[in-house]
C-alpha cells in the first residue's frame, strides 16, 4: 500500500488538515484515562501505585479488573479513533493521526509529558489502520506473554514483529508507522529491560512492570 504523505507546507487549506491530524491525534492521545478512571473510583492517584505508570496494566494493580479493562479499551480507542478520524479525511492523515496520538499517550501535556508505554495505543492504532496486522500483533503479545510471562518481554516482541507484519502485506506506511512505534516502545521500556538482562524482572502476576 502507498500512500503520498500529507504536505507540511504550502497554502493554508492545503496543509490545515495536516496540522489538525497532528494537534488532534497529540491531544486525543494525551487524556490520561487511566488517571481518570482511578480518582473517579476513588482509588487515588494511579502514578502513586504500583509502577507509577498510567496504563491498564498498572491499573489493574488495584485489584479492579473491569477498570483496568475500561482503561485497556480506551487507551487501544485513542489511537483507534485518530487513525479512523483523520483517515476519512485522508488515508495518509490517518497514519500521522495515529503516530501523534500514539506520542500524546507517551509524552501527554496534562501531566508534564510523563505518560504511558503505548502498548495499548499501539495494538488500538494497528487495528484500525489495518486490522490482520493489529491481530496479528495482539497474538503476537498474547503468545509471548503466555510462554514467558513477562509483560514487558511481550511488548517488547510484538512491538519489533509489527512492522515485519506490515511489510508482510505490503502495508509500507504502515511499516514506516508501526517502526517509528516500535522504537518509542522500546526506548519506554528502558528499565524493562535492563530488569530482563538481570533475570530482576518480576513476571506477569508478581511485583511491578
Amino acid at each position: 500500500m502507498d500512500i503520498t504523505w500529507p504536505p507540511f507546507v504550502g497554502p493554508l487549506a492545503d496543509i490545515l488538515p495536516t496540522y489538525l491530524a497532528i494537534v488532534g491525534g497529540y491531544l486525543l492521545g494525551s487524556i490520561p484515562f487511566g488517571l481518570i478512571l482511578t480518582k473517579l473510583a476513588g482509588l487515588g492517584d494511579i502514578r502513586s501505585i504500583g509502577s507509577g505508570n498510567i496504563g491498564a496494566t498498572n491499573v489493574l494493580r488495584t485489584g479492579n479488573k473491569p477498570l483496568a479493562l475500561l482503561t485497556l479499551i480506551m487507551d487501544g480507542g485513542k489511537g483507534a479513533a485518530a487513525a479512523l478520524i483523520a483517515g476519512a479525511v485522508a488515508p495518509s492523515l490517518g497514519f500521522l493521526a495515529a503516530a501523534c496520538a500514539f506520542l500524546g499517550h507517551l509524552y501527554p501535556v496534562w501531566l508534564k509529558f510523563k505518560g504511558g508505554k503505548g502498548v495499548a495505543t499501539f495494538f488500538g492504532a494497528l487495528l484500525a489502520l489495518a486490522w490482520p496486522v493489529g491481530i496479528g500483533a495482539m497474538l503476537t503479545w498474547l503468545a509471548t506473554a503466555y510462554f514467558f510471562r513477562y509483560s514487558s518481554l511481550a511488548a517488547l516482541v510484538a512491538a519489533a514483529i509489527t512492522p515485519l507484519y506490515a511489510q508482510a502485506v505490503g502495508n509500507k506506511a504502515l511499516m514506516v508507522t508501526a517502526g517509528f512505534m516500535a522504537v518509542l516502545i522500546f526506548l519506554r521500556h528502558g528499565d524493562n529491560i535492563r530488569r530482563l538482562v538481570k533475570g530482576e524482572e518480576p513476571k506477569i502476576g508478581k511485583g511491578n512492570s
